[in-house]
């Protein structure tokens, strides 16, 4: 039974690195109806940035604030600079962009900071906290401070003007021009909020996983599952697809091993857990492309 739990509550901390970016990725694709391949590589930048600035002598917290500030200004600086003058370029050309925006943070991370695996400390005690050996204090750490950020999130997209204004402009641009919203600057300031959700994510991941030029790929595509169980045009439904899929990929390779500790026979372990978010998007794609708490949109021709 303590393993049981162990693995759901690691499953909870994954998920909620997977939740805050399938909500970057489900705010990028409500106001421009396309999916941020380099979404991954942008929060893996960043959370070199702010090891950088920590090995300058910055506390953690500060440095982690400081990167996320400087991620919300990138993410402007592309949207306006890069993809603004492709706002009427076709699918494909726009598809090219997000995937050379991939390989340039990639390389240049890789050249800047080179390819070796770097440690990336945890600004949570080792000890002195964590739920009766289920959790250990770092995981607990990351869903406190994913839901802080989410929550954070959620009051302003709810109860600030500019949240709201945000909102109009990325579910009706022509009737938010209408009332005076900058739609414009509304999708800018929409790409430095989703750069800056990613970030958090990756510096929360980063003690997990090791900090590495390539440790955003698996991480980018659980998260492209969540989004997609969710609902990718729902943020509310790609956070909590998130989160399923944190725990369903935890359950599915615990499943495996006790079959094999009963059986003798191996079906499926930790080496699969990929393969797993693979299953789901191809099955969430078959069966209910719209996610779980999507809307199906019916369009009349």
């Amino acid at each position: 039974m303590e393993q049981f739990l162990q693995q759901v509550a690691s499953g909870l901390a994954n998920g909620a690195i997977y939740a805050c970016v399938a909500l970057a990725l489900v705010m990028i694709y409500v106001s421009t109806d396309h999916i941020n391949f380099a979404q991954g590589e942008m929060a893996m930048f960043s959370t070199y940035i702010s090891w950088q600035l920590m090995s300058w002598g910055l506390s953690f917290w500060f440095a982690f604030i400081l990167a996320v500030v400087l991620s919300f200004i990138l993410g402007v600086v592309i949207e306006r600079v890069i993809l603004r003058p492709l706002h009427n370029a076709p699918v494909l050309s726009i598809v090219v962009v997000f995937i050379g925006l991939l390989a340039i943070f990639n390389s240049v991370a890789g050249a800047i900071w080179s390819y070796l695996i770097k440690e990336y400390p945890s600004p949570f005690p080792k000890s002195s906290f964590g739920i009766a050996g289920v959790i250990g204090p770092h995981q607990l750490g990351v869903v406190l401070v994913t839901l802080i950020v989410l929550g954070l999130l959620f009051a302003f997209f709810r109860y600030t003007p500019l949240g709201l204004a945000m909102r109009a402009a990325a579910q009706n641009p022509q009737m938010a021009r209408l009332v005076g919203v900058r739609v414009d600057w509304m999708l800018a300031l929409g790409w430095g909020l989703a750069a800056s959700v990613g970030a958090v994510a990756g510096i929360m991941v980063a003690h997990i996983v090791y900090l590495d030029p390539n440790m955003m790929a698996g991480i980018l595509l659980y998260a492209f599952a969540g989004a997609l169980v969710g609902g990718i045009g729902n943020p509310g439904g790609a956070v909590l697809g998130g989160f399923i899929v944190g725990v369903l990929e935890n359950m599915v390779a615990f499943a495996g091993n006790q079959i094999e500790k009963a059986t003798g026979i191996y079906i499926i372990g930790n080496g699969e857990k990929l393969t797993v978010a693979l299953i789901i998007v191809i099955f969430v794609l078959t069966v209910r492309p719209a996610g779980i708490f999507g809307r199906v949109v019916v369009k009349r021709v």
